[in-house]
């Protein structure tokens, strides 16, 4: 494969996971006539029920395996860094896609909020998404995504990952994508039984998938072990109460 099909890939990658990015928004907050959370095609409870949890199953384990380290080195046998993650990227676009395409609402209310309430929530909801976003920029979007890896191969200049730091909302919380999209799967308004199945499934997945990541984290690098000590995973620490920082 060429250098020019590296980057032409590691960009195909991105631009899928942008649109399962903002299908994900439409999606969870019905702002459009695709597929919803709460509206698509009907299928009895049973059969959906199996259908949902069959497909939150797909990602999960899609998502989880191709991360792994062994994994990862499975696959540098076969592609280039450089490609690496732009496969991890592409796969759980196409993923989640699919999760959008074939969900099956299952639409009896769990609960309901009107007025001030639910606009409260709405607002929360929204401010989750603007906190995902921001917390990619707060590490280093490019890489994260995969095109910081097709361009040095484009440039036939080597890679090396982005140091470790902790800037903004990293000071406070080791993942705060997770922790803001925590916020969007719980601050709803309206909750449906297949809008609560979805939102159970995928904290359960962040909780689980945090660990992994951190497990990992914990071995690459040194410098992660205090950090992990200092800064809250998924709830920033409280600062100490001020008798106790002068006692010290």
């Amino acid at each position: 494969m060429s250098r020019i099909a590296y980057l032409a890939f590691s960009v195909v990658a991105y631009a899928a996971f942008g649109v399962s990015l903002v299908w994900a928004f439409v999606f969870l907050t019905g702002a459009g006539r695709t597929p919803l959370v709460d509206s698509g095609r009907p299928t009895p409870p049973a059969l959906a029920l199996a259908a949902d949890l069959g497909l939150l199953s797909l990602f999960a384990i899609s998502h989880s395996v191709l991360a792994r380290p062994a994994v990862k080195g499975a696959v540098s046998r076969v592609l280039p860094r450089a490609a690496e993650r732009s496969l991890y990227v592409l796969v759980a676009a196409f993923v989640l896609l699919l999760l959008f395409w074939e969900w099956r609402p299952l639409p009896a209310t769990t609960w309901s909020v009107g007025g001030v309430g639910a606009g409260v929530l709405a607002f929360i909801a929204w401010s989750g998404w603007a906190g995902v976003l921001a917390s990619s920029f707060m590490i280093d979007h490019l890489d994260l995504f995969g095109l910081r890896q097709g361009w040095h191969r484009f440039r036939e200049r080597p890679y090396a990952g982005p140091a470790f730091q902790a800037r903004w909302f990293y000071r406070w919380v080791r993942h705060p994508m997770m922790t803001c999209f925590l916020v969007i799967f719980w601050a709803v308004p309206h909750m449906t039984v297949g809008h609560l199945l979805f939102s159970v499934a995928a904290s359960g997945y962040i909780l689980v998938g945090t660990r992994l990541e951190e497990r990992d984290l914990l071995r690459e690098l040194p410098e992660y072990a205090g950090y992990r000590v200092a800064v809250g995973g998924l709830v920033p620490h409280l600062p100490a109460p001020r008798s106790a920082r002068l006692a010290r």
